[in-house]
Formats: C-alpha cells, structure tokens, sequence
C-alpha cells in the first residue's frame, strides 16, 4: 500500500511517453488516497481518463493461484543493465532524468514518415517472433531479453523500454497472473506457463511498439483459450478501424468480444499513439466508454487488450512496473502498432508471411 505523499513520478512512466505531461499539478495533488481503501485514485485530465482507479497495492501475499496448480509469481535476481553502442540513436528520455509524460497531439505522417513507420514496425515484429521462438521450459526471462536486446542493437536501433522512466531491461516478460510491465529477471519458464513479451523498438527516430502471448510448453485448455480470445479481440478492434471511426469503438468491440467468454477487460492501461515518441495522444481505451475522439489519416497508435480470466484489479510489485491481477488469475495481451490509411488500417507490425 503506497500513499499519495510518497508516490514516485515514475509511477506515471508506465502509462505515458516521453515528455512531461501538461499539469502543473505535484503528484501529491495528481493522486487521492483515502485510507482503509485499497486504491489510489489519479485526479488527472481526460487524456488519463483510461487510467483511473488503478490499485497500486503493494506485491500480494498469495503462494498459490485459486486453481493451486501453480505458484504465484515472485521476483527473481535482476542481471545488471545491458549497454547499448554508441553510435546507435537513443530517444530523448534515456539522456535525461526528467519523469516520461504523454505527448500532445496525434502522430500524423508524411509519407517519409510513414515509412520510417514501416521499418521500425518491421523490426519489432521480427523481433518478438524470434523471442517467442525462444520461449520453452527452463529458459529465464533474463535470458529471453539478452537474445532481443542483442537483435535489436545488431539491426542499428535502441530497445525504446531501456531506460524508460527507469525501466531496467530491454523488454517486458510478463508471466502467468503478471498483466504486464514485467521486469526480465532469473526465474526459469515452467512447463504450462503463458507469457506476453512486449517489444518496442526506436529505429531512425521512430518507436515500433507490438506484443503477443506466448505458451510454454503443455499449456491448459483454459489459458489456451483467454490467449486465444485476447488475440482475437485485437483483430476485431484493427477490423474496425478507419479515417473517421470514433475511438470509442475499440473498447466497445473488445469488451463485447470478452464479455461472450466471461473475461474480464483490464481498464488501467491502454494503448496510444506510437511514432516520433513512445507514447502520445490518443489514449486508447480498452473497455466501453464514451470518450471523444476520431481516427485520422496517416495516424499511428497501438491497440493492446489485456483480458484476465478472475480479477481486473491490478496489484503493483515493489519494483513500481510489475503489475499483476489481484487474485493471481491469468492475464493475456496482444499488441499492434497500426496505420490509418483511406481503406482501414494497416498492421505495421506483422511479420511477412
């Protein structure tokens, strides 16, 4: 349990990109803490609307899931930072101190752009299917980030998570009940566990942000099937999307898509534009809400459901990034970085087949 007077502005920095919000507002005033309740409420403009009421409880005291057919998560040993070459480009946040804010304004392309875009939208998603072919019982998450930090320098571009409002790694690892943000450390994939691995990459100035849930080897038919129901609910919401679509109409779509199934919708993180900066207006919600708002052409941003099986409620680790589901269920993501373009939207990050 944290209170509003110690909260760190890094707790911010999972939310929104790399330039300071625009609140003059300290953090003692951004947030409302009500003690004998377990959540902190951010008292914040309609851009952080999809970030409300986020439980920023402390690491759970469970040892086992309800199913008791595994354990709960615990933190590992974290490896020391890994570098990157100097001559690669690194974003602006990684030379500053400065707490990550969300940038105003929708990314909007020419077409230099827009191919810029396409490369780095490539490369992330070359990337995270190399990781995932990597995933199996035994490996660490620790060592599934040396392999994406090495292929990421190797093809001229920065590990955009490297250095991010203080993130570690080079990559998110989150396992089982984690939702995500989870920092790569020492413990070994067990046979039947999912995993989502989060890869943004910044190549020539723009970031190319994707994720996907993985299985690790014998995988129950229940967590098959949130993975395969997560997946897709994202295609649904790309299906969707178009020049002059209201926003609104993703979170309807992935909502009613999880509600046939019984899941529960994950409000507290969202998607975003993606391009010169890692994260930028819109927020994009996941969930059915009423917030305005229209895709543009030539626009980018990223649409990353999060579906639980139990809990919504998110429980955050010490370590101010691991977040995970308040009663140990399992939690699956996919993620994409998308193009409005005049017939629908493109998939920046899709591996050619």
């Amino acid at each position: 349990m944290v209170g509003a007077s110690s909260l760190h502005p890094r707790l911010l920095s999972s939310f929104v990109g790399d330039r300071l919000a625009q609140s003059r507002q300290p953090l003692a005033q951004l947030f409302h803490y009500n003690p004998g309740r377990k959540h902190i409420s951010m008292q914040l403009s309609r851009t952080f609307s999809g970030l409300t009421n986020i439980l920023f409880n402390r690491r759970n005291n469970l040892d086992e899931v309800p199913d008791g057919k595994r354990k709960c998560l615990r933190p590992g040993k974290l490896s020391p930072r890994r570098p990157v070459p100097n001559h690669i480009k690194k974003p602006p946040y990684v030379k500053t101190r400065m707490a990550p804010g969300i940038a105003s304004g929708p990314e909007v392309h020419d077409l230099k752009g827009i191919e810029h875009m396409r490369a780095s939208g490539r490369l992330a998603a070359q990337v995270l299917n190399y990781a995932g072919t990597l995933v199996k019982p035994g490996i660490t998450t620790d060592e599934i980030d040396e392999a994406v930090h090495q292929m990421i320098i190797d093809n001229g571009a920065y590990p955009s998570p490297l250095g991010y409002g203080g993130f570690p790694k080079s990559v998110c690892t989150s396992v089982n009940e984690c939702i995500c943000h989870g920092i790569p450390d020492s413990r070994p994939l067990e046979d039947g566990d999912i995993i989502n691995i989060d890869v943004t990459v910044y190549l020539n100035g723009y970031h190319g942000d994707t994720s996907a849930t993985f299985f690790c080897g014998d995988v129950s038919e229940k967590a098959r099937n949130l993975v395969k129901v997560t997946k897709e609910s994202l295609d649904k919401a790309i299906s969707i999307s178009a020049p002059g679509v209201e926003f609104k109409k993703i979170g309807k779509t992935i909502h009613d898509h999880a509600d046939k199934f019984g899941y529960g919708v994950v409000r507290q993180f969202v998607g975003h534009g993606v391009g010169r900066v890692f994260h930028a207006d819109p927020v994009v919600l996941h969930f059915r809400n009423n917030d305005g708002g229209r895709m543009v052409l030539n626009q980018t941003f990223t649409i990353e459901p999060m579906l639980t099986i139990g809990s919504i409620n998110p429980v955050m680790w010490d370590d101010d990034w691991t977040v995970v589901t308040e009663d140990g269920s399992l939690s699956a993501q996919f993620e994409h970085t998308i193009l409005i373009t005049e017939d629908g939207a493109e998939i920046l990050t899709q591996c050619e087949a």
